[in-house]
């Protein structure tokens, strides 16, 4: 049940990574809240597209050889991004209702949490497959 879910996750950061680095403007400018966090530096936005490649190589080994150590290392950088986020939201934001919120918990809080459960929970079964 957990290994697809790994795979997907893992195929959502690798076009995430992609798209940062191969339109890191285009990225910018149309995901939600970015804009508002600073002006644009490409450096910046292809580092966190290397993070983003880097965690979907290690969430899509994990899942294909069921190593659950690099599956694990997979979810860790989302997950730390995603307490940034909730930090970002709650402190500097006021926790308002907003498309950015909805973004944040479909594009960032749910992927993390759910591929750190995921990394986290793979079965006997599973590890012998």
């Amino acid at each position: 049940m957990w290994r697809p879910a790994l795979f997907l996750i893992a195929a959502a950061h690798f076009t995430n990574a992609l798209i940062m680095w191969f339109a890191p403007h285009t990225w910018y400018e149309t995901v939600p809240g970015v804009a508002m966090m600073g002006p644009f530096n490409p450096h910046f936005v292809r580092d966190i597209a290397l993070a983003f490649g880097m965690s979907g190589a290690a969430l899509a080994y994990g899942a294909a050889k069921s190593d659950r150590t690099a599956a694990v290392c997979g979810a860790i950088w989302p997950a730390l991004h995603a307490l940034f986020h909730v930090w970002i939201w709650a402190v500097h934001r006021g926790a308002p209702f907003d498309q950015i919120a909805l973004v944040n918990l479909t594009g960032i809080q749910a992927p993390a949490w759910l591929a750190l459960a995921a990394a986290f929970n793979f079965t006997r079964k599973e590890l012998r497959a």
